[in-house]
Formats: structure tokens, sequence, C-alpha cells
């Protein structure tokens, strides 16, 4: 009787013990897990009216802009100029200040 008596705790300490042990697959991820904190690699707009070759402009005199090989797709205009709000991607805006002649920025548009 005894070693019946043995038997059963042993057997549940074991089923206790069972219990306890880590599960075999890894828990489901929450449903609002956070997004993730790594930085999103910077993604340029494309280059659709050859805004890269004249950014170096912007700080120099407005006297710099070369000659345009299409002047239909370049617009030089000082920064407070009233111009046409159409859009054209493929044109190339050169923004200068009207006071000092110096390029203040170049656009796409």
């Amino acid at each position: 009787m005894k070693v019946a008596l043995q038997a059963l705790a042993l057997a549940a300490s074991l089923a206790v013990l069972a219990g306890c042990a880590a599960p075999s697959t890894p828990p489901p991820a929450p449903v609002n897990a956070p997004a993730s904190t790594a930085p999103k690699p910077r993604v340029e707009p494309p280059d659709t009216c050859g805004l890269r070759a004249v950014k170096g402009l912007v700080g120099q005199s407005r006297s710099a802009i070369p000659v345009p090989v299409n002047p239909q797709l370049r617009r030089v205009t000082c920064t407070r100029c009233v111009q046409a709000q159409d859009y054209d991607p493929r044109r190339l805006n050169i923004y200068y200040d009207a006071d000092t002649g110096v390029i203040e920025r170049v656009a796409c548009g």
C-alpha cells in the first residue's frame, strides 16, 4: 500500500510539473503590435525635369542659370512674381529673390 501511495504521489507531482512546462510553440503575436521602429529608406521622386543637374544653383546669382536646351520646359521667375498655376512634371522651375537676384529654390512642375 505504501508503494502505491508513493507511485500515486509521484504521478501527481509529474502532472503538476508538466503543467508548468513552457509551451512547445511560441504564442501568437499581439494584434495591436507596434509598427517597426526601423527607419524607412528615403525614396527620392523621379527626376522628370532635370532637377538634379541644377540643384547646385541654389544660393548663386540668377546669372548662373544655364541657357535652356528646351525653353518651353523651363520657367525662371522671382519668388514674389505672379505665375500660372499649371503643372507640368517635365518643366523645371527656378525661383530667385526679386531684390537680390539669388536663386532660392528649384523644383519640377
